[in-house]
């Protein structure tokens, strides 16, 4: 069975190519492009993996984060920021953030990252 990645970033851009890149690789991927939508989409099909921009208009990365780690707390998430600071994912660590990748992403890299945090979900699933 895939992994199922849910991306949420309000580039609207860059969320459908990495979607579309991470589908090429066998992964089950969503992209939605604003909070609202990552919740609602989260607790109606959850997701294994979420790549969560940290900075967006409205509701921010960190407070899906907590929303998220609320209704599911399986559920494995990793900032994607454009920032070069990483106070955000800093932030993030109390509140159950896997890791996180500064854009522009590295393929290779990321394809760990979420490969990891699935492997972390399961145990977390099955214990």
């Amino acid at each position: 069975m895939s992994t199922k990645v849910l991306i949420v970033d309000d580039e609207v851009e860059f969320a459908s190519t990495l979607a579309e890149r991470l589908a090429l690789r066998n992964y089950d991927v969503k992209a939605v492009y604003n909070a609202e939508d990552a919740i609602t989409t989260a607790q109606s099909d959850p997701p294994d993996v979420v790549l969560l921009d940290l900075r967006m208009p409205g509701i921010g990365g960190l407070e899906v984060l907590k929303t998220l780690k609320k209704f599911d707390p399986t559920i494995e998430v990793i900032l994607v920021t454009g920032q070069p600071e990483t106070e955000g994912a800093d932030e993030g660590i109390p509140t159950g953030l896997f890791d996180y990748i500064m854009k522009p992403v590295d393929m290779g890299e990321l394809i760990v990252k979420i490969n990891n945090a699935d492997q972390k979900r399961n145990l977390s699933k099955h214990s």
